[in-house]
């Protein structure tokens, strides 16, 4: 875990606001000149996905002020933008969590970011325990619905939001996953004869994976899949309108739902197998982006 005391200090991390972003954006438009459509934020082993694009160019974290620079293996942290099935898209490479020691509002701050550069689209996707037991290592799990287990928004200390927006993800903003996208990115994926199935994500705040009693109270919560991410970038997608895909890799059985401890490498190693699965898949996802 990251030391809190090591983040890159803001004067109140709490608040962005327009001008913060200006200023990040015209860092990356130093390196592109065109506006991304859809953002694509990659989970764990998932960064070689970006190798499908062409016509890319690397933006480093380290380039962009006030990006937060992941600490994790296997994350790059860097923004990398392409053209994939003829969409122009940015790859979010090298998220950053909660528990390394981020605000949550800086953890969503390349969501924002995306957005102000034009992407109005995203795709999510992440490493995940299977809680549901018929979930076997290599499923993929599109999420319907999440479990807010870290009990944490970016939109905390934002200021008043109007009652309409706060009216949650079956209120008057509609769901947080898009039903439609969803539909046809599942066929996606049986087409291509993957073992695709739909969940409830649960994300806690880690970096300790969860106690057998926690998966326990977890399935009892209605949680297909567990991790440590996803949730904050799906938040502030959604409060800024977004559209957005969430697709979860079960890279294994959820703690206490099989022998051994867990360990990081597993959930690399199965991200690994899945590479070029996934490739595909990402590809044809992003084709049936708009109906």
């Amino acid at each position: 875990m990251t030391d809190p005391t090591t983040v890159p200090a803001r004067s109140d991390p709490t608040v962005y606001d327009e001008e913060d972003l200006d200023v990040a954006g015209a860092a990356v438009r130093q390196h592109i000149g065109w506006t991304p459509d859809m953002a694509l934020i990659l989970g764990s082993g998932l960064g070689q996905l970006a190798d499908v694009a062409r016509d890319t160019t690397v933006v480093p974290a380290a380039d962009i002020p006030d990006y937060p620079e992941s600490t994790v293996e296997g994350h790059h942290g860097r923004l990398v933008f392409g053209v994939l099935e003829d969409t122009r898209v940015v790859f979010v490479q090298g998220r950053v969590h909660l528990y390394e020691g981020y605000p949550v509002q800086q953890v969503a701050m390349p969501v924002r970011l995306v957005h102000a550069l034009g992407a109005d689209r995203m795709l999510v996707t992440n490493s995940a325990g299977g809680i549901d037991r018929t979930f076997d290592p290599g499923t993929l799990m599109f999420i319907t619905g999440h479990l807010n287990m870290a009990f944490a928004s970016p939109g905390v200390g934002s200021g008043a939001m109007p009652a309409r927006r706060l009216a949650g993800g079956d209120g008057a903003r509609g769901p947080f996953y898009d039903p439609a996208w969803t539909t046809r990115a599942e066929q996606v994926a049986l087409d291509l004869g993957l073992d695709a199935r739909r969940g409830t994500y649960a994300w806690t705040l880690g970096p300790s994976y969860e106690t057998k009693a926690e998966i326990r109270a977890l399935d009892r919560l209605g949680a297909d899949a567990v991790g440590m991410s996803t949730v904050p970038e799906v938040l502030q997608a959604h409060r800024l309108g977004m559209t957005v895909l969430g697709l979860s890799t079960i890279t294994n059985p959820a703690a206490g739902l099989a022998s051994g401890a867990l360990d990081h490498d597993e959930v690399l190693d199965v991200s690994e197998r899945m590479r070029e699965d996934l490739m595909e898949l990402v590809q044809g996802i992003v084709r049936v982006a708009e109906g």
